[in-house]
């Protein structure tokens, strides 16, 4: 019996965890979270959260969340998408983070702010309605709760959209200027920093109509990369040279460092910002260990990027999947060390190693919690 995959195409995080699955040529089934099985049986499993995507196994484990899923499988299979070098390591767990959530600002408000998408939208949300409501209501109620909620929760708003959507272009060119010299962000083998940004490429942003006409008018290139991040085989065959292997020496090419260099221009400050706002919340509130770390706890962070202000939810998850970049940083000595602060100095990436919180976030149960 395959695995399970609760998810749905639209699904930013799912997307993750299926492109993972596919690339271990792991079988699955994937399955809308709506029957009665799986809120009498996965859900209290998944500590209660009805999120995507969530796994279930034939012996009825179950592991919530894309990070959690990805980790398992990688673990599992002796970790054959995590590079050993330093430069890289650190490369591919930096992507990943900020992929998964220093993307959502572009991710939500090209699928929330443009009206000519609204029946796309909401086709795919009533297929996600649970099986004793109906579609029509809790669909399109739950998609008119996230049009009102997802985008200014990340700060976006009419002053600030035309900064979005330029930030996001030349994400957009630096990447298919990268895919036109490798298939995958390190080489000839997807890393995990692969699986952290096919997360809001596919879901959404290759997907929904709107920017799906930007990828394909102008990055050809990465729209092939999703189309290769979502089969089985390599799917390179516009590189009849490239091996299964990441690139040698520790090499991070200077196509990824421009693309590392435009990823920085808002992670940095929002990072910085949230950073702020969180370890306030922490120093005011008592939080007992073990207690769940809620997606949105600290207010509102306010940052600035190239001179437009920003005021967008603090969200202490991204230090979840960050502390995993400073913790492989934390391991390093010498001369290691020295090339990976030598490589985020030019990336404009060096202070994401020092901007930490004050309290770690682990998990139990299937949740994020306050360690």
């Amino acid at each position: 019996m395959p695995i399970t995959l609760y998810g749905v195409p639209i699904s930013l995080y799912t997307g993750r965890a299926r492109s993972y699955l596919i690339k271990a040529g792991l079988a699955y089934e994937e399955k809308t979270h709506t029957s009665q099985h799986f809120f009498d049986n996965v859900l209290p499993k998944a500590g209660g959260r009805r999120s995507m995507p969530t796994i279930e196994f034939e012996d009825g484990r179950v592991i919530r969340d894309s990070v959690a899923i990805v980790d398992h499988f990688e673990a599992d299979r002796g970790n054959p998408h995590t590079p050993t070098t330093p430069r890289q390591r650190i490369v591919s767990r930096l992507i990943d983070a900020i992929a998964s959530e220093g993307l959502l600002r572009p991710a939500m408000h090209y699928r929330w702010n443009f009206p000519e998408q609204d029946g796309y939208i909401r086709f795919h949300f009533r297929a996600m309605t649970p099986y004793h409501a109906p579609p029509e209501m809790r669909g399109d109620a739950r998609a008119d709760v996230m049009r009102n909620e997802a985008t200014p929760n990340l700060g976006v708003t009419p002053r600030t959209i035309p900064k979005v959507e330029s930030l996001y272009f030349d994400v957009l060119l630096a990447l298919d200027a990268h895919f036109s010299e490798h298939p995958y962000l390190l080489g000839g083998r997807p890393c995990v920093g692969d699986f952290g940004l096919i997360g809001p490429m596919y879901g959404h942003l290759s997907r929904d109509p709107a920017p799906r006409d930007i990828m394909q008018r102008h990055a050809l290139r990465v729209a092939r990369w999703v189309e290769r991040m979502n089969r089985p085989d390599r799917d390179a065959g516009e590189f009849p040279d490239s091996e299964d292997a990441f690139l040698g020496d520790d090499e991070i090419p200077e196509t990824l460092i421009a693309v590392l260099r435009q990823l920085a221009r808002d992670y940095v400050p929002e990072t910085r910002a949230v950073a702020n706002c969180v370890n306030s919340w922490l120093q005011t509130n008592a939080v007992a260990p073990g207690a769940v770390c809620e997606r949105n706890t600290g207010g509102k962070a306010v940052f600035e990027v190239e001179g437009i202000t920003f005021e967008a939810a603090a969200q202490p998850f991204r230090f979840y999947v960050l502390k995993r970049v400073q913790d492989e940083y934390d391991a390093l000595t010498g001369a290691n060390r020295d090339s990976v602060d030598a490589l985020l100095t030019r990336c404009n990436l060096r202070d994401l190693l020092d901007i930490r919180l004050t309290r770690d976030i682990g998990r139990a149960n299937n949740l994020e919690v306050w360690t």
